[in-house]
């Protein structure tokens, strides 16, 4: 069986709907150049407290290339509802900007 290889480009909330929507194809070898110009939520936090930046597309796409069925996704996609200056922060942004 031949491999598709598909590179995607962009951000925002196009592109990890449609890696989300290859991602579970074995036919198929996905590769994506995400943006990182969000600033809002999180993300804007985080580049602002850091100078970095902005972690949230890239984290979505991470999330949208692990699969329907991830545990990843969860971990990611959590979200503190308290704690201070953890408050409204992604745990998958916490943890992609720990490792920028």
């Amino acid at each position: 069986m031949n491999t598709l290889n598909i590179v995607g480009i962009g951000g925002g909330t196009g592109l990890p709907m449609l890696l989300a929507g290859l991602a579970d194809d074995t036919a198929v070898d996905l590769s994506a150049i995400v943006t990182v110009s969000d600033n809002g939520g999180s993300s804007g936090r985080l580049s602002e407290s850091f100078a970095m930046p902005a972690v949230g597309d890239l984290r979505n796409c991470l999330v949208a290339l692990s699969g329907s069925d991830s545990r990843l996704a969860d971990i990611f996609q959590y979200r503190f509802a308290a704690g201070g200056g953890l408050e409204g922060h992604a745990l998958g942004n916490l943890i992609v900007a720990r490792f920028s």
